[in-house]
């Protein structure tokens, strides 16, 4: 049987392109290596399924870092209300939380995964378990997709939406970027992005497990210290080997190339005060200690593990009766809170990473279709493209608007 179109990948953007042809009419088949569709969605943020950003379309591409130009067209064509809607239609009802993130009312990403997957099977998708291991193409244009179990599988549009190599146990192993480089397309470097990072800093495995909550994050380029290369508040967390949250995973996407001492995390404990409104509240509490050794004062303001941490970065002795703390002390004590500095020395696996950074060369795709320049009826959707975003529900909307785009166009 010849399709329309074949669908490489069940992800959210494989789906949402199968789901989109065949709302045109096309006959549409998918074929993926899981016996279970959306294998990545259904254990995407912690098992709630961040769906999408509830945002306008500006905003949405300014959480974009990479490559966000090239989205223009394809968040106009199918933006955060479409997905929304969509879901909806499907009978996921939704909640808006903290940041605009839009999770499932029932807190399942299952729930999510499997009403993409009915959607499909309802406009009569078919589904094939199966690896493509090539595409095959006449005079520069696509007539078929070649399996490894299957043989040939004809078609007049393929959309390759394979995903990056984050999460390789949901089967995203990279297959994609070598069907595109077999047809002549260059893939950008490959990166982790929205990943922990790596700190070579001994005060991480010591404050290992705390969790801090509305404090500042800033990610500096230590070559150009001009002004932080991001920043914004609240959450992360110290682990054995860095740092990790999603304060960091997003400060991660702004490092393009990593090099040795090059990027400095500093964490702003106190965001919500200025340095004078800081140095106020610490002769506040000074004074309500002032017969305890400066060991001893700091627990309103600072988590128990951090104490120690704070004291030896500070240089004050522990023991000094902080009636004796003088004002030079307590200002390095406050600029220590106000910019609380960890090396950045590497990124976690890009297996661990949520996302890929890199992939497709935008240059060689048509935005406002997601075809191939160069070879006609094939298209990219998703992650196997060279763009990503932060944290909050953005990368899936990436895959939702160019897997729509995709199907709609092919």
């Amino acid at each position: 049987m010849k399709f329309d179109v074949i669908v490489i990948g069940g992800g959210a953007a494989g789906m949402m392109s199968a789901y989109a042809a065949a709302t045109e009419g096309k006959t549409v088949l998918i074929i993926d290596k899981n016996d279970l569709l959306g294998r990545k969605v259904r254990i995407t943020g912690k098992g709630r399924c961040n769906i999408t950003n509830d945002c306008d379309n500006a905003e949405f591409l300014k959480n974009i870092p990479t490559n966000s130009k090239f989205l223009y067209s394809a968040i106009n064509q199918f933006s955060t209300s479409d997905v929304k809607q969509f879901f909806i239609e499907q009978g996921v009802a939704l909640k808006t939380e903290r940041g605009n993130r839009v999770f499932p009312v029932s807190d399942k990403a299952a729930d999510v995964a499997n009403a993409m997957v009915e959607a499909c099977k309802e406009l009569g998708v078919k589904i094939n378990i199966d690896s493509v291991v090539d595409i095959k193409t006449v005079d520069g244009v696509v007539t078929g997709v070649i399996c490894k179990q299957g043989g040939l599988y004809e078609c007049s549009s393929a959309i390759i939406a394979t995903g990056g190599l984050s999460y390789p146990l949901t089967g995203s192993n990279g297959e994609g970027y070598k069907l595109a480089q077999k047809l002549g397309h260059t893939i950008t470097e490959i990166k982790p992005s929205l990943v922990s990072i790596i700190s070579k800093d001994d005060v991480c495995a010591d404050m290992q497990g705390l969790s801090l909550k509305n404090v500042g994050v800033s990610l500096w380029d230590n070559q150009n210290p001009k002004k932080p290369l991001y920043k914004d508040l609240g959450e992360m967390i110290f682990t054995h080997f860095g740092v990790s949250g999603p304060l960091i995973l997003s400060a991660s996407a702004h490092i393009k190339k990593l090099e040795l001492n090059r990027f400095s995390i500093v964490i702003d404990l106190k965001p919500g005060l200025t340095q004078e409104q800081l140095d106020i509240r610490i002769l506040r509490d000074f004074k309500k200690y002032q017969n305890k050794d400066f060991l001893n004062a700091l627990d309103e303001l600072l988590p128990k593990k951090m104490i120690p941490i704070i004291i030896t970065r500070s240089q004050i002795p522990p023991f000094t009766k902080v009636n004796s703390v003088t004002k030079e002390q307590r200002k390095t004590l406050c600029d220590l809170l106000k910019g609380f500095e960890i090396s950045v020395d590497d990124f976690s696996s890009i297996t661990e990473a949520i996302i890929t950074s890199g992939g497709v060369n935008i240059q060689e795709i048509n935005p406002k279709t997601m075809e191939s320049k160069s070879v006609k009826g094939l298209y990219f959707a998703g992650e196997v493209i060279d763009v990503d975003g932060y944290t909050g529900g953005f990368n899936l909307q990436i895959a939702f608007s160019t897997g729509y785009v995709a199907g709609v166009h092919c």
